[in-house]
C-alpha cells in the first residue's frame, strides 16, 4: 500500500525556482506542492511527515555516466549495480545513466541484454542505458533503430582506444547519419587515439613509465583536434552532438564556437577536472595511479575555463565517469608501464557534494547546481519531467539536503566499492541528509534503508532540447 507522505518547512530548489514551500507524495510521485504555512498546506494530511526544516528539497540527482562492472584492460570496475546505485544514493543521486557496451563482431542485442541482466533486481535507485557501438556496420545501424524504440536514445562512439572501441571518421559519419534519422544522441569520447598510441609507445621507449606520463601524451591539442572533427562530421551529418568529460579550455572554446553558429552541440564535464588536476597524477610512490582517467586531469589553469563554460551554458551537464578501479591489485596492473593503467575514477558518491561546495565557492548558483547535476541531464536524455525536478506528476525521487553540514571525504566513510578517494580529506560544507526514490525512504537521516530491487530500468525519449 502506497505511503503519503508530506515533506514540511524546507526550501525547495529547482532549476528555475526557489521557494519555501511543502511537497505532498501519492502513489510515488510528488502530487502537490503550496507554500509553507499556506491553508491548502496546512490542510494536507499524511501517513508520513518529514521535517526538512533548514534544508534544502532538492530533486534526486541525475548522473548521465556511469560505468558498473564495466570490463577494462583485463579487470573490472569495482562497482556493482547493488554497490554502486547504493553509493550514488548516499551521494543524492537517484537516477544513473549506464553505458551497456557492444563487443566487435555482435550485436547490439546481445550487449544491451548482458547489461540488462547485471542491473535486473540489483539497484537500489532508478536506471537507464546508453549503449557504446564498438563495431558499427549495416547490421548494428538498424539495431539502433530498435534501440531508440525500446528507450535506449543515446549512442556513444569512440575516436579513441584504437582495437578496443575506436570507430573511424567514416563509422563515425554513418553512425551520425542513422541518429539524425531516428532521434538517437551520439555522444563522442573525443581524443585522436591514433596520435596519442604514437606518443605511448615513445614515451615507454623514453622509459617514461610513471602515471604523470598518462596525462603528458593525451594532450590537450589532440582533444581538441578530435572534438573539431565530431562537430564537423555531425554538421555534414545533420546529427546534433553530446560530447563527453570535456577537459580542457581548447575543447570548450570548440563547443562554444559551435554553439555560437547555432548548432545543437553539447557538453559535459566531470568533477575531477573541476576540482583536481596534473599535481594530482604526479603524487609520488605510484600514488598518480589513483588519478588516471581518460580524458586525462589537465594543469589547474583549464578549470577557470570549465567554470565559465558551466556558467555560460557552453557546457550543459556534470555526469561522474564513475569508473572505479581498486588501488591495490587493479591500478597496480600499471606499475612500471602507465599505458596498463585502469583508467578510471570513483565519484559517484561525491558529485552533489562537490557542486553544492562550488556553490559556497561563487563558481555557480545554487539554482545553476540542480541545473547542471539535475534537470539538465534528465533533459539532454529524455527524462525530464519524470526526473530531474519537483513537480507535480514528477517521480518523487527527492533529496533532504543539509546546507550547514560539515564532512570530510574519505574512503574510511565512503560506500562506494573502491579502496580510495580522489578526492580524500577534503573539506567541504553541505551532505545529505534523506533520499526519496520514487517515494520510497533509500537514505533516512544518514541511515540506509534501502534494498537492491527497488531501482527500476527507465525507458527515455530522445533529447528533449532538439
Amino acid at each position: 500500500m502506497s505511503i503519503r507522505t508530506l515533506i514540511r518547512g524546507g526550501l525547495v530548489v529547482t532549476a528555475s525556482d526557489e521557494l519555501h514551500a511543502d511537497v505532498l507524495i501519492e502513489d510515488g510521485r510528488v502530487a502537490a506542492l503550496a507554500a509553507h504555512g499556506s491553508a491548502a498546506a496546512e490542510a494536507w494530511t499524511a501517513d508520513r511527515t518529514i521535517d526538512a526544516t533548514g534544508k534544502y528539497v532538492i530533486p534526486g540527482g541525475v548522473d548521465a555516466h556511469t560505468h558498473m562492472e564495466l570490463p577494462f584492460g583485463g579487470t573490472s570496475a569495482s562497482d556493482t549495480f547493488e554497490t554502486g546505485t547504493r553509493a550514488a544514493a548516499w551521494g543524492g543521486t537517484t537516477t544513473i545513466v549506464d553505458f551497456a557496451v557492444q563487443s566487435v563482431g555482435h550485436s547490439l542485442r546481445e550487449g544491451l541484454d548482458t547489461w540488462y541482466a547485471k542491473a535486473d533486481g540489483n539497484c537500489a535507485v532508478d536506471y537507464a542505458f546508453h549503449m557504446i557501438l564498438s563495431d558499427v556496420n549495416e547490421r548494428t545501424l538498424k539495431e539502433m533503430d530498435h534501440l531508440v524504440g525500446e528507450g535506449v536514445t543515446s549512442f556513444k562512439l569512440f575516436m579513441a582506444y584504437p582495437g578496443v572501441f575506436y570507430s573511424d571518421d567514416g563509422q563515425i559519419l554513418r553512425a551520425m547519419q542513422r541518429g539524425a534519422a531516428n532521434g538517437g544522441l551520439i555522444m563522442m569520447h573525443a581524443e585522436n587515439g591514433i596520435a596519442i598510441d604514437v606518443l605511448v609507445e615513445q614515451a615507454l621507449a623514453r622509459g617514461e613509465t610513471d602515471p604523470r606520463h598518462h596525462g603528458e601524451v593525451r594532450k590537450v591539442l589532440l582533444e581538441a583536434e578530435a572534438t573539431h572533427r565530431a562537430i564537423q562530421l555531425a554538421r555534414v551529418a545533420g546529427a546534433p552532438l553530446y560530447v563527453v568529460h570535456v577537459s580542457a579550455e581548447e575543447a570548450v572554446a570548440e563547443l562554444a564556437a559551435a554553439r555560437d553558429k547555432g548548432l545543437p552541440v553539447f557538453g559535459e564535464t566531470c568533477p575531477q577536472y573541476l576540482f583536481l588536476s596534473t599535481d594530482n597524477l604526479e603524487e609520488p610512490d605510484f600514488q598518480g595511479a589513483k588519478y588516471v582517467c581518460s580524458t586525462p586531469l589537465r594543469p589547474k589553469e583549464h578549470q577557470a575555463a570549465l567554470w565559465r563554460g558551466l556558467r555560460t551554458n557552453d557546457l550543459q551537464v556534470v555526469s561522474t565517469d564513475h569508473c572505479p578501479f581498486c588501488f591495490r591489485g587493479q591500478k597496480e596492473l600499471g606499475r612500471g608501464d602507465f599505458s596498463k593503467i585502469p583508467n578510471g575514477l570513483p565519484g559517484v558518491e561525491n558529485r552533489m557534494d562537490l557542486l553544492h561546495q562550488a556553490v559556497l565557492d561563487g563558481h555557480i548558483s545554487r539554482r545553476r547546481w540542480i541545473e547542471i547535476a539535475c534537470a539538465s541531464p534528465a533533459r539532454m536524455f529524455g527524462l525530464y519531467p519524470q526526473k530531474g525536478t519537483i513537480a507535480p506528476g514528477s517521480d518523487a525521487d527527492i533529496v533532504l539536503y543539509d546546507p550547514h553540514a560539515e564532512q570530510v571525504i574519505s574512503a574510511e566513510t565512503h560506500h562506494m566499492n573502491v579502496d580510495y578517494s580522489a578526492y580524500e580529506g577534503r573539506r567541504i560544507t553541505g551532505r545529505v541528509d534523506t533520499v526519496l526514490s520514487r517515494g520510497e525512504l533509500v537514505i533516512d537521516q544518514r541511515e540506509f534503508t534501502g534494498r537492491a530491487g527497488h531501482g527500476a530500468f527507465v525507458p527515455r525519449s530522445t533529447c528533449q532540447y532538439l
